[in-house]
């Protein structure tokens, strides 16, 4: 049977991030995708110009509905706005069972926009992260959840260590904010640190990046990847998703969903 993934996330009207972004995702990597949506932005490539969140009560209801019909195989959460819909949403992933779970703590918009209330911090520490089977944080939102300074690689493994202390079975701390032409995700699964490196792409177009690889990742758990191969094939998918740029937007323009498939690698 096909797998099932659910995304947990905010609406992007631009398309590039967001809930679009997790399913053209799914779609691309042959797995039926759903979506449960906890806010609406009206954004484009120049930037976000407006947040409306969903009422809790209709973010929970969304939930209900795939529970009792679609149950998945594996699901990620994104922007989930404020501490009140992260938590309810946490404790409906652990009444439900629901496992493999992808975690990226949305919280900065490409262009600047916050995108999570101050309150929703402690919530993903507390309520998110212990259900968390993969965390994927960029170097400054593991610097907000962390409350530290990831200015070495010493630095970003102490902090992978406090993630996974926190509840995360494996972080994933990505290397995009970080300096130089050689990128590193650094990947710990409370055993052992892998990096993984790739070269810099000079483009301005990686809109949607954090989302599109968590929902990679939990593609491949859904399809029973270990999670050492989904968060490669994930890697190597976000690659090609900003290397073979679409160049469509003003400003940070969104990655390109379908360079997996038609550069043959997904294939």
């Amino acid at each position: 049977m096909v797998a099932k993934v659910l995304t947990i996330a905010g609406s992007d009207s631009g398309g590039g991030a967001g809930i679009q972004a997790d399913i053209k995702t799914f779609q691309e990597l042959d797995v039926y995708g759903m979506s449960a949506i906890t806010a609406l932005t009206a954004q484009n490539t120049l930037g976000v110009q407006s947040v409306y969140p969903i009422p809790v009560d209709m973010v929970l209801e969304q939930l209900h509905s795939i529970a009792e019909d679609l149950r998945p195989d594996a699901l990620k959460t994104g922007m989930l706005f404020s501490g009140v819909i992260i938590e309810s949403v946490a404790n409906k992933i652990a009444e439900y069972g629901w496992g493999n779970v992808v975690v990226d703590p949305v919280m900065i918009a490409k262009g600047g926009a916050k995108l999570l209330q101050e309150d929703a911090i402690r919530a993903i520490r507390e309520k998110l992260l212990p259900l968390a089977t993969v965390t994927t944080p960029n170097i400054p939102e593991a610097e907000v959840l962390t409350e530290m300074t990831l200015d070495s690689m010493d630095r970003r493994k102490e902090a992978a260590r406090m993630l996974h202390k926190l509840g995360s079975s494996h972080v994933v701390i990505k290397g995009g904010h970080g300096e130089g032409e050689e990128l590193v995700d650094l990947v710990y699964d409370g055993n052992c640190f892998i990096e993984l490196k790739s070269m810099r792409v000079d483009t301005r177009h990686t809109h949607g990046t954090g989302c599109t690889f968590a929902a990679a990742i939990a593609a491949g758990l859904g399809k029973g990847y270990t999670v050492e191969d989904a968060i490669l094939v994930a890697k190597r998918y976000i690659h090609l998703a900003i290397e073979q740029e679409l160049g469509i937007g003003s400003g940070h323009g969104p990655t390109n969903h379908w360079a997996y498939r038609k550069t043959g690698v997904g294939v």
